[in-house]
């Protein structure tokens, strides 16, 4: 008999769009899990709501999150693609938990107090209880690893702080995952200002997975490369962050080792290489564009996986509340 796939489960706020940093780090990678793995994929659209956002725009961004997932590489048929909010278990799971959580977790989360500093008139209890959230989409698969990176490891904590917990009082409920430290490939840095990663909040040095070729290329004539006066290709980020930052673009875009593209580019100078980097860029994401932009000319389509990704979800989902809910005391409905 064959033996059952460990489950695997991640999620992503329909906030913004996708940028090259996402899909050059660990959302490449995600095709091969679904080969190794049973995968969830959802769409954290409840999350997004701790801070104001346009209806219309929030629908509009998770519809094509979605189709860009599958233009990713994630095929419906082979994982479970779904909407947060669709699930309404999440929700469900999330007032119990909040229930066997301690304020001071809560207090010493740093995500919290980030956004609270960045959103001064609007420090809500969502904001608060966001982790609580955060370990309800976890549990509710029972899944046996949660992809971290750095930025993620304090909730995966949390979460198995209130599983334990839990389960302490009423019994092996909840699997406690374990984090799942995933091929996260490069660790893309802005185009602008090369110490700090590509992030959506400067797009000036964000290259998006939808953007126009023209605008990819622009932003990389324009990419800041180094002060230094050899001006020679080479990657040592610590000298050079500017110019390694682009090698590793472009290694990760060609498939080519970082000796294999100082070589190619030795004596050459930044004026022929940046402009390089991008088209091989726009050739990466070339038919990701064209496959999500076909993808929401088909509504249709969309709208049957991320029901059918729902119903699937919520079997699973449903089965961990009913247990969950037999234990804290509620009469079956």
């Amino acid at each position: 008999m064959m033996e059952a796939k460990k489950v695997m489960l991640s999620g992503i706020q329909p906030s913004g769009e996708l940028h090259l940093g996402n899909y050059l780090g660990p959302l490449r990678h995600w095709p091969s899990m679904i080969e190794e793995f049973d995968c969830y994929f959802f769409l954290a659209d409840l999350h997004t709501i701790t801070v104001r956002q346009d209806p219309a725009a929030l629908r509009r961004r998770t519809l094509s999150l979605l189709a860009s997932y599958i233009a990713c590489g994630l095929d419906p048929e082979k994982c479970v693609l779904f909407i947060q909010s669709h699930v309404p278990a999440h929700s469900q799971l999330t007032w119990v938990l909040n229930c066997y959580t301690m304020f001071g977790e809560l207090s010493r989360m740093t995500q919290f107090k980030d956004k609270s500093a960045r959103n001064a008139d609007n420090i809500n209890a969502g904001l608060f209880t966001y982790p609580v959230l955060m370990a309800s989409d976890i549990l509710l698969y029972q899944p046996d690893f949660v992809p971290v990176g750095e930025d993620q490891k304090q909730h995966v904590e949390i979460c198995r702080d209130i599983a334990n917990r839990f389960n302490g009082v009423y019994g092996d409920v909840f699997k406690v995952p374990e984090p799942y430290i995933a091929r996260v490939g490069a660790r893309i840095m802005s185009l602008s200002t090369p110490e700090s990663k590509m992030s959506k909040s400067q797009p000036e040095g964000c290259v998006f997975l939808l953007e126009k070729p023209e605008d990819i290329l622009r932003k990389f004539k324009r990419a800041v490369t180094d002060s230094d006066t050899e001006r020679c290709v080479r990657y040592a980020p610590a000298e050079k962050p500017g110019v390694s930052n682009l090698v590793q673009i472009y290694a990760a875009a060609t498939g080519k080792t970082y000796e294999d593209v100082e070589r190619e580019f030795d004596g050459q100078g930044y004026g022929k290489f940046k402009p390089a980097v991008g088209e091989a860029v726009v050739e990466v994401l070339r038919p990701i564009r064209e496959k999500t932009e076909q993808l929401l000319a088909d509504k249709a389509y969309l709208e049957q996986v991320y029901r059918a990704g729902a119903e699937r979800a919520s079997y699973l989902a449903g089965k961990t509340l009913r247990k969950v809910y037999k234990k804290v005391g509620f009469l079956p409905g």
